[in-house]
């Protein structure tokens, strides 16, 4: 009895020691967001391509960008239900911009904070403080590269994206864009908290089934009503669709359009610190 507890004991000890040698790779929540991230990056000696942060193809790219000038980048928070708009990623990287988009849905905790189902919203208000954090992290790590045009930055949300879009305070962007939000509601969501001098761009769908009046009476409106002192800024309301679901906007090839002339007028020439 007592050899096997011996034998016991060192063999513990032998698999305690292993762990020592060989620390097992922990990611933190915050951390899967970007290394999960979906990227589109324009083309260096071949077409643009889509992928996420951590497949081969996108560090071969990112190589052959390193050979380059630098490129400006995009930042896009994306919707309630997880990354979507693959195309509009890729037509933009077509233009030239590099893009980034923060996996929010790569947390081992993320809670709906809209119903797919009842197209409404609002039902876990904290979780902006995660898109937050989210867009803070991937700042940081964009800082980091070394191919990235640090004068050229830009920040696109859509529906709950554009909400943590809105409300970010820094002084970073040359512009953003905000798609399906309203501006209004709650006070800790209502307005626009970029600096005067950012230009936004917001775009709205007439009859957006998730600001119903019947559904969440608090966001009706559009965001023009925050454009007042804000040279460069426009909000536009499209139409009511026919039939169509009337909250997604990018499958209307005005709305791309549009926002890809915003974004060449706001590019700049000359390179600051990041």
């Amino acid at each position: 009895m007592r050899r096997l507890r011996m034998l016991a004991v060192l063999a513990l000890v032998g698999w305690l020691g292993a762990c020592a040698q060989a620390p097992i790779a922990f990611e933190s929540d915050i951390e899967r967001t970007w290394s999960m991230a979906l990227v589109a990056l324009p083309a260096g000696r071949g077409p643009a391509i889509v992928g996420r942060m951590g497949d081969r193809v996108v560090a071969q790219r990112i190589a052959e960008l390193r050979q380059r000038p630098r490129v400006p980048l995009v930042v896009f928070l994306h919707g309630c239900t997880g990354i979507g708009d693959v195309p509009f990623f890729e037509a933009l990287a077509r233009q030239g911009y590099a893009v980034v988009v923060p996996d929010s849905f790569a947390r081992r905790f993320r809670p709906l904070q809209c119903d797919p189902r009842t197209l409404r919203g609002g039902n876990n208000v904290f979780v902006y403080d995660f898109r937050a954090t989210e867009l803070t992290y991937a700042l940081e790590q964009i800082g980091k590269t070394d191919w990235v045009d640090f004068s050229n930055l830009f920040l696109i949300g859509a529906s709950e994206g554009a909400v943590a879009a809105a409300l970010f305070r820094g002084e970073v962007f040359n512009a953003r864009v905000l798609l399906q939000w309203t501006c209004h509601g709650q006070a800790l969501v209502r307005g626009i908290s970029a600096p005067p001098n950012e230009p936004v761009l917001a775009i709205l769908r007439a009859g957006d089934p998730y600001y119903d009046p019947r559904n969440t009476p608090a966001q009706h409106g559009d965001c023009g009503a925050f454009m007042v002192g804000r040279p460069g800024s426009q909000s536009f309301v499209l139409p009511a669709s026919n039939g169509l679901e009337g909250h997604t906007l990018l499958d209307d090839p005005s709305v791309p359009l549009t926002i890809r002339e915003f974004l060449a007028t706001n590019v700049r020439r000359a390179r600051r610190e990041f």
